[in-house]
């Protein structure tokens, strides 16, 4: 009763019965009049029953009333209360954007999805939607040099920009670094120039705390009702592109294509088979013979990557080490594939040099330097046996990270070959810059440097730079005499290639090693 007492309904019933007290009191003064009146009507106690019912009738629609108005408040202080709350859940707290659930919510489909509307000749005009996912290319870089209060202001100014170009309430955030965007009624002859106008826009320089920075865009888009009846059906096929666009490179645009839809659906396969193949260690290294072109010896093998699936298909490299890039695999694969190769390489007669590769996604990792090291230790194998090699390409993402990472690996004592050169960036700036002890010439230039000019003189470039920096050169992909012969010629320190031998397993790589020593010793 007390808390009753507490809350409003309680004050207001207290209130009402203290003015039908009063009502009550006056009546009673009035009570002559009254009963003048209650005499036409019966005798006896008419008056005080008259005057009881009177007071008590007001009393009930005085309270009736204030619980009528108190509650249509507390209705709208609760509409008020849901709206922001629903606000809130259905915008991102950054950029203000509606966000995903909102999308879910977007009222355009049903309007789209309509066969049309009559226009005032009576004549029906259809209806269309373009859906674009915009997924943003080296966010994360921005995040890592600028830290978070800079991303946060780079995502801003990517949505004000996105917002100038689309209908403020048609922008969505689904979070990280990806928007949407829905244009409605866009011809298809305008939408991939809608889609360069967004890259344009978004990837323009951004000055962030007096420092500029810069992002691009990847984009895929899809329309409706071509590619879909609902539009989240729209939307699931525009990431289909994005995922298109993006493996095409920076600041690509991609539209929905059937075939798109069994590319992802075989991706997805492989990624499955892919993990399951890491759980069981079922991928392997392989190992290519590097041999001395002076002096014809075995200098070591480098390990590749090789995966046979549970129906005895080989599945190439190229395919999935990108998938475990994407995937965040690569970090366990590498540890895998390393940690067998260190096992292997003590385990061979000869204290040969076994060469590694890194992808550029881990060259991104602070932590790799650490996990070489810890996996050397646990296998026993010397640093000084150990080479990894690095991509021109893996050095252009983090500079300064790339150049520290190198500089651990040297400080242990592992050697540091730049790989593929001259298919990257800023190949002499890469020389200059980092420190390596070997230069791989990538066999796009061993395949037709005979007989082409212009490739040789590629290569003798190559060669006369190297030895003015005291670099040993390794050539890969020597297949014919020819090719040979003139490397030998060049005074090269190091061949690889199917003319000394192909990749091959651990036991083929023994057997390997003593037939070179049997014929080296006859």
């Amino acid at each position: 009763m007390v808390d009753f007492l507490k809350n409003r309904a309680g004050r207001q019933l207290f209130q009402v019965t203290g003015w039908g007290v009063l009502l009550w009191l006056g009546f009673f003064a009035f009570r002559n009049h009254v009963f003048a009146f209650a005499q036409l009507l019966s005798v006896g106690n008419a008056d005080v029953i008259v005057i009881s019912l009177i007071v008590l009738g007001i009393s009930s629609f005085g309270y009736s009333a204030l619980r009528i108005f108190d509650m249509r408040d507390e209705m709208d202080s609760r509409r008020r209360a849901f709206d922001a709350a629903d606000h809130i859940a259905t915008h991102d707290h950054l950029t203000k954007l509606p966000n995903r659930y909102a999308f879910d919510r977007f009222a355009l489909p049903q309007a789209v999805a309509s066969a049309g509307h009559e226009t005032a000749a009576g004549e029906v005009e259809s209806q269309t939607a373009t859906v674009f996912s915009i997924d943003l290319d080296g966010f994360k870089k921005v995040n890592d040099l600028l830290g978070h209060q800079g991303g946060d202001a780079l995502l801003k100014e990517v949505s004000r920009r996105i917002c100038s170009l689309a209908d403020h309430e048609c922008v969505f955030r689904f979070g990280g670094d990806e928007f949407v965007a829905v244009a409605r009624n866009l011809p298809p002859e305008k939408e991939q120039l809608f889609a360069q106008l967004l890259i344009h826009s978004v990837s323009r320089p951004v000055r962030i705390d007096a420092l500029p920075t810069q992002v691009g865009a990847s984009i895929g888009y899809a329309r409706m009702p071509e590619h879909g009846t609902s539009l989240e059906e729209v939307r699931h096929r525009s990431d289909i592109a994005l995922y298109e666009a993006k493996a095409r490179g920076h600041n690509q645009q991609a539209l929905f294509h059937p075939d798109m839809q069994e590319k992802v659906a075989q991706r997805a396969k492989l990624e499955g088979e892919l993990r399951r193949a890491i759980e069981r260690e079922a991928i392997v290294p392989y190992y290519q013979p590097l041999i001395g072109l002076k002096s014809a010896e075995l200098c070591g093998f480098e390990a590749l990557a090789r995966w046979c699936n549970a129906e005895g298909t080989f599945i190439s490299p190229q395919e999935f080490i990108a998938v475990a890039e994407e995937t965040g695999l690569i970090t366990i694969l590498f540890e895998q594939l390393l940690a067998h190769a260190c096992r292997d390489a003590r385990s061979w007669s000869e204290p040969l040099l076994l060469s590694f590769n890194v992808s550029p996604v881990q060259i991104e990792d602070r932590l790799l330097p650490n996990r070489i090291l810890n996996i050397l230790a646990e296998t026993g194998l010397p640093p000084s046996r150990l080479e990894i090699e690095i991509t021109e390409n893996a050095l252009i993402g983090d500079p300064e990270l790339a150049a520290s990472t190198i500089e651990q690996l040297h400080a242990a004592g592992i050697q540091v070959a730049l790989d593929d050169f001259g298919t990257g960036y800023s190949s002499l700036s890469q020389l200059a810059r980092f420190r390596f002890d070997k230069i791989k010439i990538d066999k796009s230039f061993v395949s037709s440097c005979v007989g082409n000019d212009k490739n040789t003189k590629i290569v003798d470039a190559i060669l006369g730079l190297s030895r003015s920096l005291n670099l040993k050169t390794t050539v890969e992909g020597i297949e014919e005499n020819a090719q040979l012969a003139y490397f030998l010629g060049q005074g090269c320190d190091i061949g690889q290639g199917y003319i000394f031998g192909k990749a091959m397993p651990q036991d083929e790589a023994i057997a390997f090693m003593r037939e070179r020593r049997q014929i080296l010793s006859a």
